[in-house]
């Protein structure tokens, strides 16, 4: 008999309660046919609080040991109750990046935005400059006028 460890559900409609139980594989999920109930799970409770996660390690333990299997779900809570090690992720692959040339199209434009904000940059430095040094010479300039008349 393959049996596993997965979750029941119980609770009323919008608040959900399950049981974690260890069953017969091939079992609905709320069968009721269960061998052991092995601990409790409370998703409406914050995700730090201690009872959220009730588990009875020794029974789960005996039933690990005895070729029971875990479901996605409650592997993760024995993972965190520190009773398995984690699953390890596998490393993606480069299908999920762009091809070498759409990469370089952007390499290409942004290096022409970066060289245009750069020219901006200077030209608007340069008309501040600009802007600031005539103000001085006109200035003088008057005074110059009245002091040869």
């Amino acid at each position: 008999m393959a049996t596993v460890i997965r979750l029941a559900r119980y609770g009323a409609k919008k608040r959900p309660y399950y049981h974690i139980v260890v069953t017969d594989s091939r079992n609905a999920r709320n069968s009721g046919a269960i061998l052991e109930t092995v601990g409790k799970y409370n998703p409406m409770l914050a995700k730090d609080d201690a009872k959220r996660v009730v588990l009875e390690i020794e029974k789960v333990k005996a039933w690990m040991a005895k070729g029971a299997k875990a479901s996605d779900r409650v592997y993760k809570f024995l993972v965190n109750a520190g009773l398995v090690a984690a699953k390890p992720v596998p490393t993606q692959t480069k299908k999920n990046q762009p091809s070498e040339k759409t990469q370089m199209k952007a390499k290409d434009k942004a290096e022409k935005l970066a060289k245009i904000a750069e020219e901006k940059a200077a030209a608007e430095a340069a008309a501040k400059a600009a802007a600031e040094a005539p103000t001085e010479t006109p200035a003088e300039e008057p005074a110059a006028e009245a002091v040869a008349e």
